[in-house]
């Protein structure tokens, strides 16, 4: 199993919230040291991608709020690792709420967090993860109030991340994610 948990559940806010952030910069203007958050898309090596199931979403809605309580005890340690006890636990709390093991989590979490990355949380629309940076790019290049610096190394980053963006392979887990999206976002930002 990758020991990657408490990366994902960063990574599911900020591409939750990527969009949010950027209806209120349209409104209010980059502050000078708040750049956009970076796109949230896994690189296309780190995902296993399946068709997911209705059940395997409610596992998922399930056991966030267990896992993310386990997370959130864990002391900062410099490796990003969590240890095997920890991962016990994790596998522990996978299995009670519905899931084989910790891994086949982990893979739902990845591939929800591919469609969550393409959603306007304004429409709740899918538009892909390459079209929500887009968006992004958009925004940056329209602000008046942003150092010439620190837009052209923002521009620089979403076009990287516009690069790494991984497709969903599996149409129908879009169709899933955009029906139980508020579910899931309620659920992820309480990390």
């Amino acid at each position: 199993m990758r020991p990657i948990f408490n990366a994902l559940a960063a990574r599911l806010v900020v591409a939750a919230m990527a969009s949010t952030s950027l209806l209120a910069v349209s409104q209010t203007g980059f502050a000078q040291d708040a750049p956009l958050p970076p796109a949230a898309t896994p690189a296309p090596d780190q995902v296993k991608q399946i068709p997911l199931t209705e059940a395997q979403i409610q596992h998922f809605l399930a056991a966030r709020k267990d896992i993310s309580a386990l997370l959130d005890a864990l002391p900062d340690n410099s490796s990003g690792q969590p240890d095997a006890a920890t991962l016990a636990k994790l596998d522990a709390i996978a299995k009670k709420n519905g899931f084989a093991s910790g891994a086949e989590y982990q893979t739902v979490a990845d591939n929800i967090d591919l469609v969550i990355a393409g959603i306007d949380p304004q429409t709740k629309k899918y538009i892909g993860a390459d079209g929500m940076i887009k968006q992004q790019i958009d925004q940056v290049k329209r602000d008046k109030s942003m150092k010439p610096k620190d837009k052209s190394d923002m521009l620089e980053q979403l076009g990287e991340d516009l690069k790494e963006t991984t497709p969903v392979q599996n149409k129908g887990n879009i169709d899933l994610v955009t029906k139980y999206f508020d579910k899931l976002g309620a659920a992820l930002s309480q990390d």
